[in-house]
């Protein structure tokens, strides 16, 4: 029996025997994509995966529970072809962010780490040479924001200002 939503050289259902079958093309959809589309009906259906020929494999789903009706069996069909077309877009994007993902797993499994030991601590350079720090990154914040002291000049003025008598009144007074 074919389906009506599928090419009968692509899917079918033989309601007898209570199975589906379909024809997946390798080209489109890698095995690792067919693997995660089956494993979704393995708790329903015994999944087996063949080649078909050079070009296909196939995938013929079995109801673990006994024979299932045409209605069903097509929904398994189209529910699997889904899946599969999930399951590749998914591969393909794990496949094309790879270097992504494993420089983040990275990053995240080397500060799990924690903190050095003394024998890397011996090795690493704690001296205080000079650098370039041109947008002052380095400096701490009390460095940065410190209350900068009033030059002692101008300080000298203004005392020697308030001695000296600003009016004759002042000279005159006893």
């Amino acid at each position: 029996m074919s389906t009506p939503a599928f090419p009968e050289s692509l899917a079918g259902a033989d309601v007898v025997a209570g199975s589906v079958h379909l024809l997946v093309q390798r080209e489109l959809y890698p095995l690792d994509a067919i693997f995660a589309a089956a494993f979704t009906f393995i708790n329903d259906c015994w999944v087996v995966i063949d080649v078909a020929d050079e070009a296909r494999h196939k995938v013929v789903l079995t109801p673990k529970a006994g024979a299932q009706d045409a209605e069903t069996l097509q929904r398994w069909i189209g529910g699997f072809a889904n899946e599969l077309l999930s399951c590749a877009y998914r591969h393909r994007l794990a496949k094309d962010n790879r270097v992504t993902v494993e420089a983040v797993t990275l990053q995240a499994l080397a500060g799990a780490m924690g903190p050095p030991t003394l024998d890397e601590l011996e090795d690493f350079d704690f001296s205080n040479e000079a650098f370039e720090d041109p947008l002052g990154i380095a400096q701490s914040w009390e460095e940065k924001y410190a209350k900068k002291p009033k030059p002692e000049a101008k300080d000298d003025a203004k005392d020697d200002a308030k001695d000296e008598p600003t009016s004759e009144k002042d000279e005159d007074a006893p």
